[in-house]
């Protein structure tokens, strides 16, 4: 009986188009996750040098780091305006390294390496142009140039079929158009039609392969150096590798022959290659640093996937957060590892639950260590004006207009955002130190108790704010008790301390008694005192504060957090704001010195200015008498 040949596999076809919109939001989910898989690699390898001895190396990688930023941002952008969900946050984001390019050619592993010769290899890899002709690639695509032509097919082929208002039915308000990439002059497109979209798509790939696929300059002026223009990262990646910049004139072909480039490989810290948790015993000081530094990556994915989804001026607090990432890791990569290596960043996944911010959509408050305040939840933000007597004596609160958020916000914890009361990323570049210092003792445990007749009043010192309701229009209130048998006194006593904003006092109808509480709306209200003096945040109806380790502060139905960044008793506000004279509209002097955005790569050291961030002097005594 005669052997049947073997069937022969089909021919390869044409690659599959992207022809439906389902399809094309699946592929531009992805272009997120490659652009994301990028950044742990760059960041290794950055944070490995000695900026001291390999300055233009050092430039090199952060340049293409922020880029490769803008590309992420560019990528949520195109998927926003064609009505996707960007996600940044989910576990696949982080899977172990050495980690495939996501839907990219499995031979390329992504590791986690010092700079030096293999880890150039591997960017050279990531960024390799597209061979002149190439098919357009959708999945395990050959270059990431490839990729995103199959997408701008798609494009086109969709708003051909169905037109562009069918395509681009995302809310406009999602898209990120504002921020600054620092370390790049490329672009930030916000998308909302055809040719918006390919204009993304084309600051991403001449970013990374050069213009006009064959040329090496990607069209920007080098933000090093403003007199040439700037080429491709894989041309930048090849002038370390060679050893000098390309000129005008070279080709791909040629190869760069302008001025030389030094790498000092000494100066490169040798860092273990693709470090785990599991390399270190639970305890120990690099496993403690590595799980800390895990913690605040995945604070930046969350804060990245909040900014896509609803609150776009949260990338400028993710981008800042990347100033304490930095300094995690350069701690990390000084530590001396058994082997002789040095230990190094995992970035491995801490599942929602397990963070310090909880998870969730409940409304609660996170404080951020050094950073500003984060409100979830669609808690209402309004304005609130103490109103004074002719002689200045403390009479009421008048609520103003509510203020527009987003569904999540950050409001200023430093005292020197140039957008008050939000948070502009000011923090980060003025090295602001918001340690918290307050007492974890229960308001019950600390507070003191002083009987009258029909009332007893509580108080708890630390807590004062200072803002003078009771200190009365003629006498304190802690003498006004002896005459609460006279109704009025009790009820003058009463409305004076239901408008005490920190609940420093409290009051019961007798002691022990519960606690009369006003009733306060779930808010959080920007305080103004007389004058123009800008006050603390007021946090009403119990609200959950939670500490930047994760800790709540003791839930009550009014708190008082810091916004002058001076408070010494943080993020509590003490009263400091009056001594040192805080107003919202910063001096001239003052804003000149502080950026209205920090969107730096990480590499870049912050700034500091000289004043910023100290405090006062002579700061209110905790429980001292409001003067």
């Amino acid at each position: 009986m005669r052997q049947e040949e073997p069937q022969r596999p089909p021919a390869p076809g044409p690659p599959a188009r992207i022809d439906t919109i389902d399809s094309l939001r699946e592929h531009l989910q992805w272009a997120i996750e490659l652009e994301h898989a990028t950044l742990p690699p760059y960041l290794c390898a950055l944070y490995s040098l000695d900026p001291e001895r390999n300055p233009e190396a050092v430039d090199v990688v952060s340049s293409v780091f922020s880029e490769e930023m803008l590309h992420l941002t560019l990528a949520a952008n195109l998927l926003n305006a064609v009505g996707g969900t960007p996600r940044l946050d989910p576990r696949r984001m982080l899977p172990p390294h050495p980690r495939p390019l996501p839907h990219g050619d499995r031979s390329l592993e992504l590791s986690l390496l010092p700079f030096g010769a293999e880890a150039l290899d591997m960017f050279l890899r990531i960024e390799r142009p597209a061979p002149p002709g190439a098919a357009p690639e959708g999945d395990e695509y050959e270059t990431i140039g490839q990729f995103y032509d199959a997408i701008e097919q798609g494009l086109r082929h969709l708003c051909d079929r169905l037109g562009e208002e069918k395509v681009f039915s995302g809310d406009p308000a999602r898209q990120v158009n504002a921020a600054r990439f620092r370390h790049t002059a490329g672009k930030l497109v916000a998308v909302t039609d055809l040719a918006s979209a390919l204009a993304a798509l084309e600051e991403i790939v001449e970013q990374g392969e050069g213009t006009s696929r064959g040329e090496v300059w990607d069209g920007d002026q080098d933000v090093f150096h403003p007199d040439r223009a700037e080429v491709g990262h894989y041309y930048r990646f090849q002038e370390l590798r060679i050893g000098r910049r390309y000129q005008r004139g070279d080709t791909p072909q040629s190869g760069p022959t302008g001025e030389a480039i030094s790498v000092d490989l000494a100066g490169v810290r040798p860092m273990r290659r693709n470090p785990r948790l599991a390399d270190h015993a639970p305890g120990s000081a690099i496993r403690t640093a590595q799980e800390e530094f895990n913690h605040t990556y995945c604070d930046i994915l969350h804060l990245l996937e909040q900014a896509f989804n609803g609150s776009p001026k949260l990338l400028r607090v993710a981008v800042a957060t990347m100033f304490q990432l930095k300094a995690q890791a350069q701690a990390l990569v000084r530590m001396p590892d058994e082997d002789g290596t040095t230990a190094g960043p995992t970035f491995e996944y801490v599942e929602p639950e397990l963070r310090r911010w909880g998870a969730g959509d409940e409304q609660r408050i996170v404080v951020l260590r050094n950073g500003p305040y984060i409100v979830f939840g669609g808690v209402p933000l309004r304005r609130k004006t103490k109103i004074v007597s002719a002689e200045n004596n403390a009479l009421t609160w008048k609520t103003g207009e509510p203020l527009e958020t987003e569904d999540i916000y950050a409001l200023c914890r430093c005292g020197h955002s140039g957008t008050k009361p939000f948070c502009d990323g000011t923090h980060a570049a003025i090295g602001f130190d918001g340690t918290e210092t307050a007492g974890e003792q229960p308001y019950r445990e600390l507070q003191h108790v002083h009987d009258g007749v029909g009332i007893s009043a509580q108080r708890v010192g630390e807590l004062c704010v200072h803002a003078a309701f009771c200190i009365g229009r003629t006498r304190p209130i802690a003498e006004m008790l002896a005459d609460t048998g006279d109704s009025d006194v009790r009820s003058d006593v009463m409305g004076r301390i239901d408008h005490c904003p920190s609940g420093s006092y409290s009051y019961a109808l007798e002691r022990g008694g519960d606690t009369l509480e006003p009733d306060l709306p779930r808010a959080v209200s920007v305080l103004e005192e007389e004058d123009g003096l800008a006050s603390a945040l007021w946090v009403t109806g119990g609200v959950p504060v939670l500490r930047s380790d994760g800790r709540p502060l003791e839930t009550r139905n009014r708190v008082t957090l810091c916004r002058c960044g001076q408070s010494g008793n943080k993020p509590l506000c003490d009263g400091t704001h009056r001594k040192i004279g805080f107003r919202e509209e910063a001096p001239a002097a003052d804003r000149q010195g502080s950026p209205p955005a920090v969107h730096a790569a990480p590499g870049e050291k912050a700034p500091s200015i000289p004043g910023k961030g100290e405090t006062s002097p002579n700061p209110p005594a905790r429980g001292a008498k409001p003067t």
